[in-house]
């Protein structure tokens, strides 16, 4: 089954095009120009356009025409989230409004905690609210490769409140994250993605079979530290809608079969939470890689 390669198309360049965009022209027009990128990775995204065509298709049965302007809409959507995520670490915060629908919930992590996310919406908001807590989020990257990006964008980030720990090889990242969670901070990933050699679970996600990383709730259990699934969805132009769970700890038995069980169970509830949001918001689904297995199962769809 395919995994995510850890590599996200873009670069530092259309970065600092956008933020300047921002900054001298204002948001609605990053919004207009944005339209002309995405016609653009419409037409070059082989690959990516194939596998969200096939979310459409087959995963939520749209017919060919709707999956084809269902993926240009997501495109869009998705730029604008990118978009919307640069205008708030660069301190634009006024320019949306938002609800918080479990803030309650993350103000019982007075001794740190982890929440868990995906490629849907624009879970970085997470940080707008962290902050209103005054508590410090550390925010995981998978994607590795783009280091430069993650250093420009502390450039410009206007909420110090923002860390972010990126993976890497040697596994020092665990330090980074060992230590934040020591002094009580708050720690955010994604838990819809894995790279190959990561241990996973095969449950059902939106009717089909689905790998899913164990990791993060390995991560919870590990530490003994409260987990909260999280999402923040782009409800309407510039307004945010945020979801968190009710706290849960995780528990991290001895036996080796019975803690397997238990992060199972764990990952089958962040599943299902996930398939909620995603049934009642499906432009706002970013993975954009054969996540089903369609092709190697032949339900693969030729778009001409």
């Amino acid at each position: 089954m395919p995994s995510w390669e850890g590599k996200t198309r873009g670069g530092v360049s259309g970065y600092r095009i956008f933020v300047w965009t921002l900054k001298n022209t204002g948001i609605s027009f990053a919004y207009f120009l944005l339209r002309f990128v995405v016609l653009y990775f419409v037409f070059t995204s082989g690959k990516a356009f194939k596998a969200i065509f096939n979310y459409f298709h087959i995963i939520l049965h749209y017919n060919r025409l709707k999956s084809v302007v269902s993926v240009f809409r997501n495109y869009y959507v998705f730029g604008q989230v990118l978009l919307d995520k640069l205008a708030l670490l660069a301190g634009f915060q006024a320019k949306f409004t938002f609800d918080f629908e479990g803030e309650d919930c993350l103000r019982q992590m007075d001794n740190g905690g982890l929440l868990i996310s995906a490629h849907v919406g624009n879970w970085e908001i997470a940080g707008q609210l962290l902050n209103r807590l005054e508590k410090k989020v550390n925010i995981i990257l998978f994607d590795a490769e783009r280091q430069q990006i993650k250093g420009y964008l502390s450039d410009v980030l206007a909420n110090r409140n923002v860390h972010f720990i990126v993976i890497k090889d040697d596994y020092s990242h665990l330090v980074e994250i060992r230590q934040a969670l020591a002094n009580k901070e708050i720690v955010a990933m994604h838990g819809d993605r894995y790279i190959e050699g990561n241990k996973t679970v095969v449950v059902d996600f939106m009717g089909r079979p689905a790998k899913f990383p164990l990791g993060p709730v390995n991560m919870a259990a590990k530490f003994k530290v409260p987990v909260s699934f999280v999402f923040a969805i782009k409800a309407t132009p510039k307004h945010y809608h945020f979801y968190a769970t009710p706290l849960q700890y995780i528990p991290y038995p001895g036996s080796l079969k019975q803690r397997d069980a238990t992060l199972t169970e764990a990952v089958k509830i962040y599943v299902k939470k996930l398939e909620g949001i995603l049934l009642k918001y499906p432009l706002q689904w970013f993975n954009y890689y054969d996540f089903w297995n369609l092709q190697d199962s032949g339900m693969q769809v030729t778009v001409n």
